[in-house]
């Protein structure tokens, strides 16, 4: 007798359920018996055919075959429960229909027609667990598994999909709070008052200045947002001085003329990275003076000002006193040539412009002549003491550099410092005498914060500007973080708090400051007039998202040492961090969850998943992490931290095998694996979010969600039943090509000088 056995290739569960009898039973009984294909379906007359080629014999019903090759037609309960109840529920082609079915298996495994045939009828629901003892057990016999691999590569069932309806389906309690009505401080929640360096307004900040204060606070309020507590983020350009006065000079403009140009400037930059501020104001406004005064008139009044007649530089060329600032020369400190009459950029020391040796006007290079004024000095000496101990106290939350810088300044001991200056740009003093000169920028622009907040209510129409009170002057209530380069240091944990100090009133003062070193540019520094690096508006011509510069500026960021711009790496991090980890994962398992469940989140159950709860452990180890770095506001290793996860992302898809292979042999488990994927990409979403808000955004509308608050653990914040969107690219690949272009674009390399 030769035998020949064909099954079906149709992807229904009929088809799986029969080819597996019959494939079980060749493996059982006739070893040397192998169930396969027609090349052609149609060759046969019936789906399931046991066939002798000499004699003509044919049986094509699979029940009957089974018992043909065993050579057994005994029946008994099981066989009878599969011919009615069983066989009715896999007509229907639906699994849930077999569950629903009074199941009853024998208590001992035995290689009878029976227990074949039933076997194969409960595969489908019972193929990825463990619950059945007597399943298991047949499932791992050696004669049968051959049987149970030949039958799944001859047929593979296509599950059931659910219509997509675009249904959601998700845990609203873990959501971003709407942050519009939380513009004061609240009882019993933590109130976070936010600024960054007022960028001076006469230039176009460069790569280092944007993460070195606006693009840094920003990310540090998006942060505490998400996690909703009450904050509010605030800063402006700083306007007024000898900057701008001789700069409005120079192009024919006035004043006011050249800050309405620059500050639009600024905030189209600020725009396009993204940068999400409160309020983004100016010092010259009516309520910068009104404050301003008022904090001059206390310190007066409480004797912490004195009158000097002091000599200053005075540069004939064009008949003006010289703001700090505007005196160059060489340092008496260290010998650097560029030193400027305030502070030496090379060794950090604090100047006097009449220290300088050989000193020179900045504006036309002119050597000035000594020449006699009357200032007023703040008497930061009488405040020392005060100031000293607020600082040991408040000086725990800085960040090491801020710390040594202060600590630099109290150790030299404080002087009296000139607060006035021979200028008609900037706030006027109120004292007579002094209706020709104005406040000092630097003891007039730290003040800035404080108008620009009052300004905040003004142009929201509250009813009163007097609530800007309830953030400066809370100091029991707010928590102020302050985020700057290291210059700006001194005038923020000095001069600006001794202020506060001296003029009695209860101020809210820095709580926790943030500062940066300095980002270099590919070796060398940024530098407008030589076309040396990447500045605010150009970063929008390379044609790259705001995102990635955002990334790629934030896993830079020179938090404890100066830092370097690089083309390759800028190159690199977009292709291999977030095309290659962070674009994938999210690609990977969207795509996945459209193609196999039509974008709908099935029921799951996570036991299905090997070592589930070991890798949720190490998810919510490196999430505390997170929480714990970006609380600290250490911005750099929280985005690492952020994109680690999205790494166990990409490994556990891959340790899991998510494929067709999964979808179809492993139905239970590949529905809890992509739901947990899913939760993963919100999760991961809600991570990059201070970082990357553009790239969360198009997360949340392929999820089909609203803004997930960071929390404190994995959780299902997606359920079962919920529609997701179809998948969206978040990266594109950038060409190694475009790093020559860019590179001689803005200089670089060797071009640049060292």
């Amino acid at each position: 007798m030769s035998l020949e056995l064909y099954g079906s290739n149709k992807s229904t569960l009929l088809a799986l359920v029969n080819n597996l009898k019959l494939s079980i039973a060749a493996s059982v009984y006739q070893p040397n018996l192998k169930l396969t294909l027609p090349e052609q379906q149609n060759d046969l007359q019936h789906e399931f055919l046991l066939k002798d080629k000499k004699t003509g014999f044919e049986l094509f019903e699979p029940n009957a075959i089974v018992k043909y090759l065993a050579d057994d037609y005994t029946t008994d309960e099981y066989l009878k429960l599969e011919e009615t109840e069983l066989y009715k529920a896999i007509l229907s082609n639906k699994k849930d229909s077999l569950s629903k079915v009074n199941i009853k298996t024998p208590s001992k495994v035995e290689l009878t027609p029976s227990q074949i045939i039933l076997f194969a009828s409960l595969y489908p629901i019972y193929s990825d667990s463990t619950e059945n003892k007597w399943f298991t057990e047949l499932a791992s016999n050696e004669k049968v598994s051959p049987g149970i691999q030949n039958a799944l590569s001859i047929t593979k069932i296509e599950r059931e999909k659910e219509t997509n309806t675009g249904a959601q389906n998700y845990n609203k309690e873990y959501l971003v709070k709407p942050q519009t009505e939380r513009i004061t401080p609240k009882e019993n929640e933590r109130n976070i008052l936010i600024t960054s360096a007022l960028p001076y307004v006469n230039n176009v900040p460069h790569l280092g200045n944007i993460i070195g204060s606006v693009l840094s606070a920003d990310i540090y309020s998006r942060y505490v947002k998400n996690r909703n507590y009450n904050a509010i983020y605030i800063c402006g350009t700083d306007e007024y001085g000898t900057a701008t006065e001789t700069k409005a000079l120079e192009d024919g403009v006035t004043p006011q003329e050249l800050c309405d140009k620059y500050h639009k400037i600024h905030k189209e930059v600020y725009d396009w990275f993204d940068i999400e501020f409160d309020y983004f104001g100016r010092t010259t406004t009516e309520l910068q003076t009104e404050i301003a005064q008022d904090i001059f008139t206390k310190l007066y009044n409480n004797k912490y000002m004195e009158e000097k007649t002091t000599e200053q530089l005075y540069c004939e060329e064009h008949k003006s006193f010289l703001a700090d600032r505007f005196v160059e020369g060489i340092c008496p400190k260290c010998g650097y040539e560029d030193a400027r009459g305030d502070q030496c950029d090379k060794c950090g020391n604090l100047l006097d412009p009449l220290e300088l040796i050989e000193p020179r006007c900045k504006v036309d290079g002119h050597k000035p002549i000594i020449k006699e004024s009357t200032h007023i000095y703040l008497k930061l000496n009488d405040l020392e003491e005060p100031l000293k101990q607020w600082v040991l106290k408040a000086s725990e939350e800085w960040s090491k550099n801020s710390k040594t810088i202060t600590n630099s300044w109290l150790k030299q001991g404080l002087e009296p410092r000139c607060i006035t200056r021979d200028l008609k740009w900037g706030t006027p003093v109120p004292s007579k005498g002094y209706e020709n000169k104005v406040l000092y920028v630097w003891f007039d622009a730290t003040i800035g914060y404080v108008s620009i907040t009052a300004n905040y209510f003004k142009d929201n129409q509250e009813t009163s500007t007097e609530n800007w009170q309830k953030w400066w002057k809370n100091p029991e209530n707010v928590e102020l973080y302050q985020f700057m380069g290291k210059d700006n240091v001194p005038f923020h944990t000095v001069v600006f708090p001794a202020s506060q100090i001296g003029t009695g009133d209860e101020w809210t003062k820095l709580h926790h400051l943030s500062t940066t070193e300095y980002l270099q540019y590919e070796g060398g520094k940024f530098s407008k007039s030589r076309n040396v690096g990447v500045f605010g508006n150009n970063a929008k011509t390379t044609g790259v998202n705001s995102s990635v510069w955002r990334y790629y500026l934030s896993s830079i960021r020179p938090e404890s040492s100066d830092s370097q711009f690089s083309w390759d790496e800028f190159v690199g991090k977009n292709n291999s961090e977030l095309l290659s980890n962070l674009g994938n994962f999210v690609n990977r398992i969207v795509k996945f969850v459209n193609a196999k469940y039509n974008g709908v989140i099935p029921k799951f159950d996570t036991k299905n998943i090997p070592n589930f709860e070991t890798f949720v452990g190490e998810i919510n180890e490196l999430l505390k992490s997170y929480n714990q770095n970006m609380e600290k506001v250490q911005l750099r290793r929280g985005l690492d931290l952020a994109m680690q996860i999205s790494s166990k992302g990409n490994q556990f898809l891959q340790d899991n095998k998510l494929d067709n292979s999964l979808y179809n042999d492993h139905p239970q488990k590949s529905d809890a694996v992509v739901a947990v994927g899913i939760n993963l990409v919100y999760l991961i979403g809600s991570l990059i979010s201070p970082f990357m808000p553009q790239t969360t955004t198009q997360i949340n509308e392929i999820l089909n969600v609203s803004a997930l608050s960071i929390p404190n653990e994995l959780d299902t914040f997606i359920l079962p039943g919920h529609n997701i969107n179809k998948a969206q690219y978040l990266f594109k690949r950038i060409e190694d090509s475009k790093i020559e272009e860019w590179r001689k674009l803005y200089g670089g390399g060797s071009s640049v000088a060292k």
